[in-house]
């Protein structure tokens, strides 16, 4: 995973100026042989660091879903490539979409995990302003569903597997994306992949946003990294709609619930990813660990359903979205 500068969120500020000037006293400590009661003095910085967790474990659970956001948009945060590199076996990247475009917002390709030959797809933010350039910060053109959809057929007629990884603001919306069928294209995956007969796993990583997640978010199992958000809209752009006031966005954010634990509650996801303490930025290693240890056991559950079995199954979650019932009010 490549090294990548990041801005500190003010939220963040304390525990991580602490920190920094706890790991500067541990290094003082460690160069130094000569200092009275060093042991005393050892134990107590391990103290400090122990707390130090604690605070962060109450911090991080307390977040608001704006903030939330803002953390999962932050550039240190593992992007698709870095969950592939880190969790597959070995995996080969396949381009274009044959017809003409090759989107490198999204990212695609063949890959092995746990012995088992899977096919990804995932969304690809950049790691500096050069490369969010270049793969239009995640947002996908209708070339990028297509290539997409090329893959995800490939995986269906020789029975791979298929993981998504959704990570996007949300899908290219300029005119030329219109022009090109931006609607269309996303439409189209939403069908063919109801149709597929192999498992399909998607995994929430960072924001899944509106149709630009969609297009690639229909599946058996959908997991959601823990500190990761899902929305049918921004915050700022459900503000700047309802009230013509983006600064009411965290009003916005509460109300869309945008949160894991928000959409395990309501139904929409199937399974929450635990985070390493500080999010999966603070210890990628960890929360690669995290990830492909949950898609192994969810890829074996699937692989010992029926292809007919798991396609019901997965039409009978989606028509369950949204689906409520309330009762009249008694008369007295």
């Amino acid at each position: 995973m490549v090294s990548r500068k990041a801005l500190t969120l003010h939220f963040l500020k304390p525990v991580l100026e602490f920190e920094f000037q706890l790991d500067q006293l541990q290094k003082i400590i460690m160069s130094t042989k000569y200092i009275n009661n060093l042991v005393a003095i050892k134990n107590e910085v391990s103290n400090l660091y122990s707390e130090l967790n604690i605070i962060k474990k109450y911090l991080f659970n307390s977040l608001t879903p704006l903030q939330r956001l803002h953390l999962v948009r932050q550039s240190d945060r593992p992007t698709t490539l870095d969950y592939i590199n880190n969790i597959m076996d070995n995996w080969i990247e396949l381009h274009g979409d044959r017809g003409g475009t090759d989107d490198c917002a999204i990212v695609s390709g063949i890959a092995s995990l746990g012995g088992k030959s899977v096919v990804f797809v995932g969304h690809q933010r950049g790691r500096d302003t050069k490369e969010n350039v270049l793969r239009n910060f995640g947002m996908a053109s209708p070339g990028g569903y297509r290539k997409a959809l090329r893959i995800m057929k490939h995986a269906n007629k020789f029975n791979f597997p298929i993981l998504t990884f959704i990570d996007t603001p949300g899908a290219w919306a300029g005119i030329k994306a219109e022009e090109l069928g931006q609607g269309e294209a996303i439409a189209v995956n939403l069908r063919e992949m109801f149709s597929f007969d192999v498992p399909i796993i998607c995994t929430v990583i960072g924001e899944g946003g509106s149709g630009g997640a969609l297009g690639i978010g229909v599946g058996d199992s959908i997991l959601m990294l823990e500190y990761s958000v899902y929305t049918v809209a921004t915050p700022e752009a459900c503000a700047a709609i309802l009230w013509k006031d983006s600064k009411k966005s965290p009003i916005a954010a509460e109300s869309l619930k945008i949160t894991s634990s928000d959409l395990k509650l309501l139904g929409i996801i199937d399974y929450i990813v635990k985070e390493p303490i500080g999010s999966a930025q603070a210890d990628p290693l960890q929360a690669f660990k995290f990830l492909k240890d949950q898609l192994c056991i969810e890829l074996t559950k699937l692989l010992g359903i029926s292809n007919d079995s798991r396609k019901k199954m997965r039409y009978d979650k989606f028509r369950q979205i949204g689906k409520f019932y309330e009762d009249a009010l008694p008369i007295n």
